[in-house]
């Protein structure tokens, strides 16, 4: 990775703590200072690093994990605003990442009860539950949107 690629990651998270939104390059490149065709040739490098997930034939982020940029089932509300993660693993990294509490929204995928975790001073509540991933983490990459 690149000086410029670690400066375009940072920007992107930072861009999604503070909104809950992806940047476009051009967004980045004003707030880093640097052309837009750099920063969207850095978005090809992160992505190809499985940093970023872009929409497909596109240089729009889809995934800065543990960020998305589609709205999901799993939303992360913390001081800082409020976001949606890919998954319940990503939903966890939010507040983790930003040093935070959090509550996050979700839904049982078994039975469709809503279910609200909250994240206080480091710690999970409730711990009675239990976090089912029907993909290996292994296999995570063969089909990341899906997993």
């Amino acid at each position: 990775m690149t000086h410029v690629d670690r400066r375009v990651r940072l920007a992107i998270l930072e861009r999604f703590a503070e909104t809950g939104e992806a940047p476009t390059a051009a967004d980045v490149a004003a707030a880093i200072g640097e052309y837009e065709g750099v920063v969207a040739e850095a978005y090809s490098r992160l992505a190809d690093a499985r940093l970023l997930v872009l929409g497909t034939g596109t240089r729009d982020i889809w995934m800065a994990h543990p960020f998305s940029a589609v709205p999901t089932g799993f939303r992360v509300e913390t001081e800082r605003g409020s976001s949606y993660a890919n998954c319940v693993w990503d939903a966890l990294g939010i507040p983790a990442m930003l040093g935070t509490d959090a509550r996050i929204e979700t839904t049982c995928a078994d039975c469709g009860e809503s279910l609200e975790l909250r994240v206080r001073g480091g710690d999970l509540e409730p711990l009675d539950w239990v976090a089912h991933f029907a993909v290996p983490a292994a296999r995570w990459w063969d089909d990341i949107g899906h997993t």
